[in-house]
């Protein structure tokens, strides 16, 4: 199956979060701040204390793979870029599918989809554009067994 919807992007909201600060809790209260349930990471970089992310991984699912325990990064971290989406679950909370690409201090490259516990280290600068037109909500998938993106026309 393909879902597809089509739509517009509204506006456009700045974001600076400065050290010590959570990373999924400032980009909530961002959103929540200017109103944005439906939208798109445009631009992120930055540097993080350390990183937590997971990744796809083999298991005993209907799908064959689900999301790995999480893997932990130590020390100064480079944000390279990341990317995803502010969307909603069918209850209409809010919730964010963002993966990343981090270097560390030998310039290692890795990423993964971002889970909670993120730090900010010196800043994360984030650009996210509000889409219109679109319901950018993710639902559960019971074949896949995981919440999947499932865009529907406003």
């Amino acid at each position: 199956m393909i879902y597809t919807a089509e739509g517009l992007i509204n506006r456009v909201i700045a974001i600076r979060v400065s050290p010590g600060e959570e990373v999924l809790s400032a980009i909530e209260s961002a959103c929540k701040k200017h109103n944005i349930n439906n939208g798109i990471i445009l631009s992120a970089i930055g540097s993080f204390d350390g990183a937590r992310f997971f990744t796809p991984v083999p298991l005993d699912t209907k799908a064959g793979a689900g999301y790995s325990d999480p893997i932990e990064l130590t020390g100064p971290i480079e944000l390279l870029n990341a990317s995803g989406m502010v969307t909603h679950k069918e209850n209409g909370d809010q919730d964010f599918h963002i993966h990343c690409t981090f270097s560390d201090g030998k310039g290692n490259a890795m990423g993964g989809h971002l889970i909670p516990g993120n730090m900010v280290l010196l800043t994360l600068d984030m650009v996210i554009g509000e889409i219109s037109g679109i319901d950018m909500v993710r639902e559960y998938d019971e074949d896949l067994e995981v919440p999947i993106f499932a865009p529907k026309q406003l």
